[in-house]
């Protein structure tokens, strides 16, 4: 078990996976602004295809279905292919996916635009990862992995500012088209420059599922039969699983959808304030994530009850505290509320410490995606469940929108907190009992 160390693992990552990350970082930025493309511009879609809050919501949740449906199939695809072909077939989906949302004339075209963008963006992110694991040494992947996020964050500032600017200085088709044609661009970009592996051999950092040991593989990529049975078995899998659920999905569903017309519609903000605050949680998400990533380095047997745990309190109880607020929150509570969601995004990103930590080599990326499934399924959940709740109050119109709708509409995330935050508990107990850190319960 106890293997040489490989010379990926042992000495400093080389120029070109540096290169290769950085085009795969930006790639995901890329992905970001799309999948955060209608943030800015709900007012807007619900005003071109005449849609309600619930059609306005589906926009979102079909992209997100797509997403977390892929993510397992985009696994197992990386485990057989590796990086370089997953990612720019991805992207290239993604650009159709985006001037088919420029040119769509109802809102069934649109829908399909969602799907293709939420297919496309599945092999991105999952794809970085796995870059990261094959170039990269063990002992800097959880702070590569935070990295990453917190770039990738970027792309929805890119979607909040410059795409909103655009398409109030030009049209709908010039906005989502220019977006299309960064992705055609980033296509050929990651077809060109990005390697599975390094020269020579496939070699990767694997850990022992039972262990936590480290050892170095120099197979060639592999799918394992039943690989997605196995990741599930695993009870350190299910913890990233439920990590990634829990965290995230309050702010995705804030900065992707409805943070904008609860601020601006429900709180009486203008578009400025509004952005203001959606931009202050992705700064302050991108300024956590290296302290979040050297804390979960250090501390890697208590970062659950440490990290993601209070991360999943600290939004809700925030979230709490505006809803309850009598009248229109003060700013200051806004962006209190702000900073509280800014925690979920670095803590998510443990959930792939979880995933890489408890899997070997040839199912990375299977186990990567079962993670990575988790949030977006909590995310398409809660935004679905937010727009049913207005629209079931009579507030599912931009002109019917009301802050007392949205109060009662954003308190369906409450139960979504309390069944991920009591499965991270069931299944972090688990895990240290498969470890041996902890006795079998009585």
């Amino acid at each position: 078990m106890n293997r040489p160390a490989s010379s990926v693992a042992s000495s400093g990552p080389s120029a070109r996976a540096w290169l290769i990350w950085c085009v795969g970082a930006a790639a995901y930025v890329l992905a970001v602004t799309n999948r955060a493309s209608l943030s800015a511009v709900g007012v807007d879609a619900a005003a071109r295809f005449d849609a309600d809050a619930a059609t306005l919501s589906l926009f979102a949740v079909v992209q997100l279905a797509m997403y977390g449906g892929m993510q397992i199939p985009v696994g197992v695809l990386l485990d057989r292919y590796g990086s370089r072909p997953i990612m720019t077939i991805g992207m290239m989906i993604m650009a159709v996916g985006q001037l088919t949302m420029a040119l769509s004339p109802s809102v069934g075209i649109a829908l399909v635009a969602r799907v293709l963008l939420g297919a496309g963006d599945a092999a991105i992110f999952p794809g970085v990862l796995r870059l990261i694991a094959t170039w990269f040494p063990a002992q800097r992947g959880s702070m590569m992995v935070q990295l990453t996020g917190i770039i990738g964050q970027g792309g929805q500032l890119v979607a909040l500012i410059p795409v909103a600017a655009l398409l109030h200085a030009t049209s709908w088709s010039v906005t989502f088209g220019s977006v299309a044609g960064l992705a055609a661009l980033f296509t050929v970009l990651l077809f060109v420059l990005i390697r599975n592996n390094p020269a020579g051999a496939a070699r990767d950092v694997s850990i022992d599922t039972d262990t936590g040991a480290v050892r170095v593989v120099t197979s060639a990529i592999q799918v394992e039969p039943g690989g997605i049975r196995a990741a599930w078995a695993h009870p350190g899998t299910r913890l990233a699983f439920w990590s990634h659920f829990t965290t995230p999905f309050a702010g995705t569903a804030f900065v992707l959808l409805w943070g904008m017309p609860f601020l601006t519609a429900g709180e009486g903000l203008t578009s400025a304030d509004a952005a203001a605050i959606a931009a202050t949680s992705v700064l302050v998400g991108m300024v956590l994530g290296p302290i979040v990533g050297d804390l979960s380095r250090r501390i890697p047997h208590r970062r659950s009850r440490a990290l993601v745990l209070p991360a999943v309190g600290v939004q809700a109880a925030a979230w709490l505290a505006v809803i309850c607020w009598p009248g229109h929150a003060p700013l200051w509570l806004l962006y209190a509320l702000a900073v509280a969601l800014a925690t979920g995004g670095p803590a998510s990103m443990i959930a792939f410490d979880h995933a890489r930590t408890y899997n070997p080599e040839h199912r990375l990326s299977t186990a990567t995606g079962v993670t990575n499934a988790g949030g977006f399924l909590a995310a398409l959940v809660a935004i679905f469940l937010i727009g049913l709740a207005l629209d079931l109050q009579g507030a599912g119109s931009p002109a019917t929108f009301r802050l007392d709708a949205f109060r009662i509409a954003f308190l369906t995330q409450v139960p979504l907190w309390a069944v991920g935050a009591t499965f991270i508990v069931i299944e972090r107990k688990r895990t240290r009992i498969r470890l041996g850190m902890d006795g079998p319960r009585s």
